[in-house]
């Protein structure tokens, strides 16, 4: 059977006696369907990934080498609350973001293959197995969302939709540790459970669940989070008593689940610390409070009027927005707005991930079609579809979950991988629609031209490699002209570092996570926001001039310098300041204090061992 074959109106439609109709699809086909797609998915991944021969087993991302050593520190006996990162930056280190609920599973994984492989191997199968664990969540989320909102047709395309994305991305790829694969599982499952035409209370507890373990595990779907209950508490409004069951369930559901993974995580002494790149009070009283107040509004509320409802939903509203000005005011603005004005210059700045989308159009112009047009045009079925009437509710609740993904994908290109995901549901339907009319019409090649194009403006990666080939004809000759750098941050680079006690390395940001990965020395630097003193120190040695920059060295307590001329940052700093350290270091000016290692081969970096002066 063709996977999008036409559908009736009466299929694709609702019928206007619910949220979302009252059509029962079946579900029959949808758990073998997700695992075959999975399998297919998984093995495709799996040979992208190896074909060519030996590779890494941790991710490219310095993240997925990062949580590696938060993993390692952790099997080594560092505590469940103890988040702290003892070999980054100044004193006694780094407080870390990051959540345990992710390190634990992996941790797990490298102790049960530990148990018959050895520790390289046992990681190296840790590393493969979680991501790809996580790619049958996320495609049987999304193959049911399409299923609910489009039918069988639906369901397909969605898991082609979902499958290209995750094979196309790296979140799911062997050695992608990051908590990012993590959460596009529970934003899929989130809106997979808003589309129950039944709106049974399982379907939303489910949610409030995804939804409190979003926010436990990191802060980017936030923002996310917060519109998704404002949608849940739109749609009581909306239907009121017939409503009222899925409502309680995801209010509770979300209060109560953010409680246990409040004390679960978060260390005693720090209840009362208020912190917005992480489960905190903060948000931990925010989510408690708003999914409190749903549930007692659907309690006492259901039966109201429309109007009344809405002026309940309003009193919510402030009761939250209050609780957020008295107890996490600073929550509300961006949690990087404090950072160093030297350290967005040099390092923000320059953090591809980070990069909103006027900066990325300076920068990289040609990749803005893979972030940001086929969210666009869901925004736009999405209007269209509901000023036209049709599944008015369907695509106005997609419209408000593209819209606030799209919001902060323009901050953060990072939010871009959300963004597309959402907008595959809207893009599905769109794609059933046209196909169905050129069905109808087998001899029109104006028809058939539209969905081809239809189905390639809805795929990121088309507009990458349209992107890529138009760069490639504007500039001819960016190939030639990017020669092979050497790495600075391979095992084989930091070698000259193993016969050394471990001390503090004084590194490019880009080199510091290799550095802990590979060595047992501390860095003062690796790109984490919250490490702003050791950040700072790095990039004064490096601009300060060699007799200035010593007295920095020897107040940090660095015992080895790494100069990596390659380095972006690295050469920025040297552009900046010629007569600086890393701009006499460039020109070959090496100051009395600082004694060259002998250098490993096919090596970027160049390490100084630091011999303090007197006086």
């Amino acid at each position: 059977m063709n996977a999008v074959q036409p559908i009736t109106r009466a299929q694709s439609a609702s019928d206007g006696t619910g949220s979302f109709g009252k059509l029962r699809r079946p579900l029959t086909r949808l758990l073998p369907s997700a695992l075959i797609y999975t399998v297919i998915l998984i093995g495709i991944i799996a040979i992208a990934k190896y074909a060519g021969g030996p590779v890494d087993y941790v991710g490219p991302d310095n993240d997925d080498g990062m949580r590696l050593v938060e993993v390692r520190d952790f099997l080594n006996g560092q505590g469940w609350f103890d988040l702290m990162q003892y070999r980054l930056g100044l004193g006694e280190g780094t407080l870390m973001h990051w959540s345990r609920l992710i390190d634990l599973p992996i941790a797990a994984l490298i102790r049960f293959f530990g148990l018959f492989l050895g520790h390289d191997a046992a990681e190296a199968a840790a590393l493969l197995v979680w991501p790809l664990s996580l790619v049958f969540p996320a495609m049987l989320a999304m193959g049911l969302a399409g299923q609910r909102v489009g039918g069988i047709a639906g369901m397909h395309l969605s898991f082609c939709l979902t499958g290209m994305a995750i094979f196309t991305g790296n979140r799911f790829a062997p050695g992608a540790i990051d908590h990012h694969n993590a959460q596009l599982a529970l934003v899929a499952t989130m809106v997979a459970m808003l589309f129950d035409e039944r709106q049974r209370a399982w379907n939303f507890a489910v949610a409030g669940a995804a939804a409190a373990l979003a926010i436990a595990i990191g802060a980017e779907t936030t923002p996310f989070v917060a519109v998704y209950c404002l949608v849940v508490a739109l749609l009581w409004v909306y239907e009121g008593e017939p409503f009222a069951a899925a409502t309680k369930a995801f209010g509770l559901s979300l209060a109560v689940t953010i409680s246990i993974l409040f004390f679960a995580t978060v260390p005693p002494q720090h209840y009362s610390t208020v912190t917005c790149d992480n489960l905190s009070l903060g948000f931990y009283s925010l989510a408690t409070i708003g999914g409190g107040l749903m549930l007692a509004s659907a309690v006492v509320a259901s039966r109201l009027g429309v109007a009344l409802r809405l002026a309940v939903l309003a009193a919510v509203g402030v009761g939250v927005l209050g609780s957020a000005l008295v107890i996490a005011p600073e929550c509300l603005r961006n949690p990087l707005a404090d950072l160093d004005p030297m350290l967005v210059e040099l390092w923000l700045r320059n953090v591809s991930e980070a990069k909103s989308i006027l900066a990325l159009s300076r920068t990289d112009p040609f990749s803005i079609g893979a972030f940001y047009a086929p969210c666009l045009l869901a925004i736009a079925v999405c209007i269209f579809r509901s000023v036209q009437g049709d599944r008015v509710q369907i695509h106005l609740v997609l419209l408000a979950l593209l819209t606030v993904s799209w919001g902060v994908a323009l901050i953060q290109v990072r939010g871009a991988v959300f963004s597309n995901l959402v907008s595959i549901l809207p893009l599905s339907l769109l794609i059933i629609d046209v196909r169905r009319m050129s069905n109808g019409d087998s001899e029109n090649a104006a028809a058939a031209l539209v969905y081809i194009v239809t189905v390639m403006a809805s795929v990121p990666t088309v507009w990458a490699v349209g992107g890529a080939f138009i760069e490639m004809q504007v500039d001819k000759t960016k190939n030639v002209e990017e020669a092979k750098n050497l790495s600075c941050s391979s095992k084989q680079s930091l070698a000259p570092l193993g016969g050394l006690a471990a001390g503090l390395v004084s590194a490019p940001s880009e080199m510091g996570v290799p550095i802990l990965r590979y060595t047992e020395n501390r860095v003062l630097s690796a790109p984490y926001h919250r490490n702003q003193g050791g950040m700072l120190t790095e990039m004064h040695i490096g601009l300060a001039e060699p007799q200035e920059a010593e007295a920095f060295l020897r107040g940090a307590g660095v015992t080895v310098v790494a100069f990596c001329p390659n380095d972006l940052q690295t050469s920025e700093m040297a552009r900046l300041k010629p007569d600086g350290l890393y701009g006499q270091l460039g020109k070959g000016n090496i100051p009395l204090y600082l004694e060259p290692l002998p250098k490993a081969a096919d090596s970027g970096v160049q390490f100084f061992l630091y011999r303090q002066t007197s006086g």
